[in-house]
Formats: C-alpha cells, structure tokens, sequence
C-alpha cells in the first residue's frame, strides 16, 4: 500500500489519516499492511518488506523479532523503502531512526506461490477499461480490459468487433508484462487487439514497479511470478468470464512472463501461448561468453529507465504513467513510491558474467519449464532478432505436459504471428481457453487479418496478407476439432518463410508465407544425423578429415564490423513497423579479417532441423578473442545467410553432466559451455586448441546444387541489433590461426534431417524472412 510522502509534520499528520484509512482497505483486501504512528505505512511480502510515507531521505532500519537490526537503509526521494532478500518469518517491524517509530507487526513470507491471503481473490474488476488489481501483498497492479465488443487498437488502427462475443461471459486472456500494457490508449507491444479478433477478451496488466503498478521493478524476480498467480486467480473468478478459468497471451516479454507464472500452477489458469521467448537468459545477453551490448543491454537500460518514478522528470519512464500522473490519477501517483527502489539491472549484469546456479537458474525458464502441467502453445524464431534463436532448446525440457505444440520457422521477432502459425494460435486458443469449436469465430478473424499485418508488419494496403485454409477450423464441433487439431505432432518446422504462396496463388518475395513444412514428433528430431564438414585447403570444405595439414590465418578485430541494422530502421525500432524485416544490411567480411570455407556443390537437398556446431582448432597471438561462426548457402552466385554461433575462446570448456545453464549433456550437434568461471582458461600461447562454437538453431533446406559456407571471423555484423562491445580482445587485434588437419579436425557439424527432401523451388533472392541474400564474393584464405 502506498501514500505519498510527508512534506512537513502537518502534512505527515494529514497522510496519518489517510494512510489509517488505507490501512483499513487493505485489511478488506487481506493486505498486511501496517502503519506506524507517524504516518508511513509498511508490509511484508515474499522474501520482502516494504514501508511508504517516510520523509524522504530518512533512515530506516528493519528489526526482527528480538528487536535486532537486519538491515538499515534510507528511503528514496518518494519516500519509500525496500529491503530484499529477507528471511521468512513473523514479528518484523520497521523503524524510521529519527524518530523511532515503528510499523506494527510484520510477516515475510517465502517465495512458495501458496496463497497467503485469498481475500484478495473477492475483487470486482470491471469488462472494460482501467483500473487497479490488488496482489496479495497490498501491491496495485494497474491493468486495462479490452472486452471484445471494444477491442483494442494495433499500431493506433482500430479493429472490428466480432459479433459472435456480443455479450459475457468471455473466453478470457491475459496479457502480463512490464511494458505499458496497461495504457488504456493502446497497449505498448501489446498484442490485445489480435486476442480481440478472435473473440476474447483481454486483460492487459502491467508488472509491478512498471508504469502505473505499484512495487519496485526487479527482473523476473519469484514476487513477479506470485503476482502473476495472483492475477490469474483473480481475474478467473470474475462473473464476466467465461468458464471460471483463463488463458495467458503474449509476445516476447508478455510471452517470457506466462512461462513463469504457469510454473507455479495457477489452479484456474487453463492454457499458455507464448510466444518469441528466450530458452535461458544467457544464450541472448552472453552468447558464447560474450556480452551482448546491442539488444540485450539496450533492453535492460529501457526496462531500468521506464521502472524509475513517472512524474518526477526521470529520463525514459513510460508515457502513459506520466500522463494518469499529470492528470490527477492519485493511485497512479502513490505507486511511484517504490519504483526508487527498482533493482539495478546493469549491476546485475555486470556481477553475473558467469554461471551461477542460485542466480541464473530462477531466471532461466529452461530450468522450470517441466514444471508447466497446462496445454502449451510456443512459437519462436531460428533468426529473431531480439530474443535470438535458441528457444527450441526448450522443447525437451516440457515434460510436465502432454498437450504441448511448438511451432518453428526462420523469420524476425514478430513472425511468431504468421498466418499459418496464427491459425494454429486461434484453435488452439478456441480449444483450451474458450471451450468451443474454432470456427465460431474463424470467419471474422480471417476478415480482420489483413488489417492486423497491415498494422502490425507494416505490409502494404495492396498486399494483403490472409490466413490460409485450416482443417480444424471446419470441423462443426467442438469433439471433431479437438480431435482433429490433437492429431497434429508435436513439433511444427515452417520452412522458406518469406518464399511461399498465399491463399490466392500470389507470390511476393518476403510476405510471410512458408514455402513448405514438415512436423515431428519432438526435437531434436527422432533419427537427425550429426553430418560433418571439414575445413580443408583452398578455402574448401570436405566430407572427410584433410589428409594433409591446413593452417590459415586472419587478423580478429571486433571493431571492424560492430553490429548490423535492418536497412532503414535502427535501434530495437523495427518490431512493429518495418514490412522489409528478412532485408538486413547484411556487409561483407575484408580478406584477411575472417577464414572462409564453402563445400561443393551438394548432390542432394541437405535439411536440417536443430542446433550445431563448429569445431576449429585455433591459436591466437592474444590471451583470448571471441569467435563468430556464421552458416550461408551459396547458389547461382548468391549467398544466404541461415544462423550464427559465438563463442569466447577462454570460456572454452564445456560442461560435463546435466547441472549446466541448459540442463542436458554436451552432445555433437549440441554443446552446451561450462560458463563458471573456475572454468575459464586463457588462450595458451603458442598452441593450438580445440574451441567448440555452438551455433543457434536453424530450419533449412540446402538444396541440390547449392553449396554451404562457414565463415569465422570477429563477432558482430551478422545479427541485426546484437553487438558485443565488449569482444576480446578489447583493443587491437589477434592474429588468428585455424589449424585443420587428421591431428586436429576442424569441422562443421549440421543437424541433418535422413530423407528429408523438398519438391518446392529454392527461393529468391532476396526473400527468406531473416535470412538476407547478397551476390556472393570469393574469399580466399591466408
């Protein structure tokens, strides 16, 4: 519960009044809020305690039961104050130290999702519109309702009702995020007007510490999770919802959210689809060891920036907040009292450029995802270009569930909503959240959906992008739906995204229409081969291990190509509003600054379905560098780009067991690096030794007559928006040597899919979402 904070002793006894009052609603709302008798008012939480209404500046100290001092700080400049990281258990008080006051007893809890105080489940939250949800430590979350009979907006565009939802109850999502979800002008990246298409309703909540919510900010801490079981909970037991149960919605961080609140088992949550999300923190902000300074950071600095206090003049705070403030919204006002107290991401960073267990593991959905028991639809990008793309790695570990579907394709961030994968997202939405057949609503949606690329891909009004024929969709009943979509596998690969046909036999190169599909039963794949390819004389790859020694040289220098942009847009801008996003400025490596290997003409299609790896052996004249491997395929004398890996040469070793980042044992095709700092090695000098460079995982088909390149080189101008600042070495260069030989094979591992094939063209150049094309250029090796 927050009040804002005293000015002066009349004032503090003005905010008494108000805070008793306070007091008494939260004790309506089961809140533990205490207030002490100068006015502030404090809580406990789990793992937390939290006081507001102090004169800012003010020490305070945290007692235990024995009256002993835990831990002293000094409230922010809106008078609030958070300690963390604090013990379960009864009895703790706060006490301002200049005056000795202190709060009533408090209870800390633990991070255990079991609920403390379900009077908080009673709230009324109306079918439309803004307003705040109380969380069961006292802590209001903003939120706005889109009903679908009022949907929301997409990129400022207004969309259609569908008429088939004209009255409650709804089938009902939520979207949960840190972003301005909450604006109830237009949710930021929000995706509640899709939602709405379809027929649900959506309740778009802002996380705490964010925006209008009240709470301090900390990057997917254990409270984050409880708040999201929270508003489950809450939002299930409305009368306007259908069912009595809800599903979750979301794209990136709304998608990265539902994977930790369905971890804790929600008893009314029905279903999640989430959507672009990462597998484990470290393969998007230290891929290979190596900070990535380009989107990751900029991430975390935006996310630092909007959780500061709206209406104080911070740099960067989310502009809808800053309007309810300017406008007199006092509940939005009084929640900005602990976002002082929001965690300092970049400190966070910099502390834990290695793998920890107790840190990393909470934050890694890879480590918690087996523990999701509702059905599961997942859509991720092999290119993304935010979140990267080694979410795939997750499908193994879903094992809490047998109703789980994941959808895979080469494209950008947004290309989690293609036609073929939306259509897929709506039945199975219409299934698990809504209870009913898809095609009640599939008319409408397929009537709403050009205006939905439009807006939200940038595609041209005469371009219009439409969803394909759906088998599921024309079923007449619930039964038959259900058992047709359920026969499907398990795992979905969209191949040639960007080269297909739409509906209407029209072909443009880039619209996002696959050009052909395959399914599987789980990955990797039941049967794929690791097939190896080995760096030789020439600047050629071999099938088999050079007989004779090959030693080539490059000079490594990461300031040489720093990062690469979509052409035209820059920044993390392009999500939304770029139609051209499979177009990259895609530069070419100077002789001398890379080695490069092409094989020869392939005999037949090679398709590969998983991860890989490039193995070389290397010696460096600097006691460490960062390696980039980078897969392209050659044809006609063009060359498309297909996936990269990174890899820092003294963080080398990899992990032996399943107690790793990615929870599973190195294997060939997927090796998985120590990342612990009693790990890391410097490059020896004057040796050659093995660095293994995981590469991110790929869909592709190489076809028939094409040939398949691998260059390694310093990190960065592959990936649109990733760059590593931070590559070693940090100033200058390294005079590289990649050694291939019997003795030392230096290869390229692909994850081959026997048998296959494709009967569809190769695709254009340009046109792959993702996956730019550029004429090739001959690289001969030193």
């Amino acid at each position: 519960m927050t009040v804002p904070a005293p000015r002066t002793r009349t004032a503090a006894v003005l905010v008494a009044i108000f805070s008793l009052v306070l007091v008494g609603l939260a004790t309506v709302a089961g809140s533990q809020a205490q207030a002490a008798d100068d006015g502030f008012t404090a809580g406990g939480s789990a793992r937390q305690v939290y006081a507001v209404g102090l004169p800012p500046g003010a020490g305070v100290s945290l007692l235990d039961a024995s009256g002993a001092v835990v831990k002293r700080q000094r409230a922010n400049a809106q008078g609030g104050v958070l300690f963390r990281r604090i013990p379960a258990g009864q009895g703790y008080r706060v006490r301002e130290d200049g005056t000795g006051h202190r709060s009533g007893p408090l209870t800390v809890h633990t991070n255990s999702p079991r609920q403390w105080n379900k009077k908080i489940y009673d709230q009324s939250i109306p079918t439309d519109g803004y307003g705040y949800l109380t969380t069961r430590d006292g802590t209001k979350l903003a939120y706005t309702v889109h009903p679908p009979t009022n949907p929301a907006g997409i990129a400022g565009t207004p969309l259609p009702a569908p008429p088939s939802q004209a009255s409650p109850p709804y089938p009902t999502l939520i979207e949960y995020s840190g972003y301005g979800y909450a604006n109830p002008e237009s949710p930021t990246n929000g995706i509640a007007a899709v939602a709405n298409a379809m027929g649900f309703a959506v309740v778009d909540i802002q996380m705490r510490g964010t925006g209008c919510s009240g709470g301090a900010f900390d990057f997917f801490e254990p409270l984050q999770a409880i708040d999201g079981y929270d508003i489950v909970e809450t939002v299930a037991r409305q009368p306007w919802v259908k069912g009595g149960k809800v599903g979750m919605f979301g794209i990136s961080y709304g998608g990265i959210s539902q994977l930790f609140t369905a971890a804790l088992r929600p008893p009314h949550l029905a279903a999640i689809s989430p959507l672009s999300t990462i597998d484990a923190t470290a393969t998007t902000l230290y891929p290979g060891g190596n900070l990535n300074t380009g989107f990751a950071v900029a991430w975390a600095h935006e996310r630092q920036e909007q959780a500061q206090p709206a209406g104080t003049g911070a740099k960067g705070t989310q502009p809808y907040a800053e309007q309810r403030v300017a406008d007199g919204d006092q509940v939005c006002t009084d929640n900005q009292a602990l976002h002082g107290e929001a965690a300092s991401l970049i400190g966070k960073i910099r502390k834990n450029s290695h793998y920890k267990p107790k840190v990393a593991d909470p934050l890694d959905p890879v480590s918690f995802v087996h523990k999701i028991n509702v059905p599961t639809f997942m859509a991720c990008q092999f290119e993304d270009e935010q979140t990267g793309g080694h979410c795939p790695a997750l499908v193994r570990h879903f094992t809490g569930t047998k109703k789980k579907w994941f959808t895979f394709t080469n494209g950008a961030h947004i290309d989690s909503l293609d036609p073929e994968t939306m259509n897929r997202l709506y039945d199975f939405l219409s299934l698990y959240v809504a209870d009913q057949a898809p095609n009640v609503n599939a008319a409408e949606l397929r009537a709403v959906a050009p205006v939905i690329y439009q807006a939200a891909m940038g595609i041209p009004e005469d371009d219009p992008i439409t969803l394909p024929a759906d088998p599921v969709q024309q079923q007449p009943t619930y039964d038959a739906a259900l058992a047709e979509f359920e026969k499907a596998p398990s795992v979905r690969v969209l191949f040639d995204n960007g080269a297909g046909t739409s509906p209407d036999g029209r072909q443009t190169a880039g619209d996002p229409y696959p050009g052909f599909e395959h399914s599987f039963t789980t990955l990797p794949v039941p049967g794929v081969k690791a097939r190896s390819w080995y760096l030789g004389g020439g600047s050629a790859l071999h099938t088999k291990a050079p007989a004779r020694r090959h030693v080539v040289r490059y000079r490594s220098d990461p300031r040489l190509l720093p990062g690469t942009d979509f052409k035209g847009v820059t920044g993390t801008g392009g999500l939304w509003g770029n139609a051209s996003q499979w177009s990259w400025d895609w530069k070419q490596r100077q002789h001398g600054t890379a080695a490069s290997y092409v094989s020869a003409p392939l005999k037949k299609d090679v398709t590969t379905v998983g991860a890989g790896a490039v193995q070389v052996w290397v010696r460096s004249s600097t006691r460490d560098l960062d390696l980039q491997a980078t897969i392209s395929e050659v044809r006609k004398g063009k060359e498309t780009f297909v996936q990269s890996g990174w890899m820092r040469g003294s963080e080398r070793k990899l992990a032996t067991g399943r107690n790793n980042l990615m929870k599973q044992r190195s294997s060939l095709l997927e090796p998985v690096p120590s990342m612990r700092r009693a790990d890391v090695r410097p490059m020896p000098a004057g040796k050659f030794v093995k660095v293994v460079i995981p590469l991110y995982f790929q869909g592709h088909a190489y076809r028939s007559g094409s040939r398949i390149r691998v260059t390694i080189s310093a990190p960065g101008g592959e990936q649109p928006i990733w760059s590593f600042a931070q590559a070693r070495p940090r100033s200058g260069s390294s005079l590289v040597r990649i050694d291939s030989s019997r003795r030392h094979p230096s290869r390229l591992v692909l994850p081959v899919v026997p048998g296959l094939g494709t009967d569809t063209p190769a695709p254009p150049c340009p046109g792959l979402r993702n996956e730019p094309c550029r004429d090739y250029v001959r690289f001969t090796n030193r």
